[in-house]
């Protein structure tokens, strides 16, 4: 079989993929974008003002069942009416949902957008924000899992990429 009757029949390759200049600009873009649970964690972590604020766009019996600490809760079908009066447009938003089987932490940063914020999404969600074993707070206070193996590594500080 020849190199281009075997890219014909591989559904990764059937496509063929971008230029790299192409692939730079595409991936520079998502990163414009989206930022993702361990790097808001570690932002977050470090000492002094992490340039952003965290903003959960979930209803309020989700954000009782558990939030990150120090975010902000705007749901989003409340954007439009709440925002200037709980966000500085100076400061960066990081949105959040319920996970990455959930677009509410988009449509916020949507509405967030429309009205001059500055807005990036963080991948994962809360759902990655527990799986990789970091605290969060419910309704009855603190609370932390341990990290999910599949989503972070166990035994280090953070996963090198």
């Amino acid at each position: 079989m020849t190199a281009t009757a075997a890219t014909a029949t591989n559904p990764v390759l059937r496509v063929a993929p971008a230029a790299p200049a192409e692939a730079a600009a595409y991936f520079r873009a998502s990163l414009v974008f989206h930022a993702d649970v361990s790097d808001v964690a570690a932002a977050l972590a470090a000492e002094g003002d992490p340039g952003f604020v965290v903003l959960d766009s979930r209803s309020t019996e989700s954000w009782d069942q558990g939030h990150i600490p120090g975010a902000v809760h705007l749901p989003t079908a409340l954007i439009a009416e709440q925002a200037a009066r709980l966000l500085d447009r100076s400061v960066p938003v990081v949105t959040y949902c319920w996970g990455p089987g959930c677009n509410g932490a988009t449509r916020a940063a949507l509405a967030l957008a429309e009205l001059g914020y500055q807005v990036k999404e963080m991948l994962g969600g809360f759902e990655y924000w527990v799986r990789e074993g970091f605290a969060y707070e419910t309704w009855e206070g603190p609370a932390r899992r341990d990290a999910d193996a599949l989503t972070a590594p166990v035994d280090a500080q953070d996963c090198g990429c």
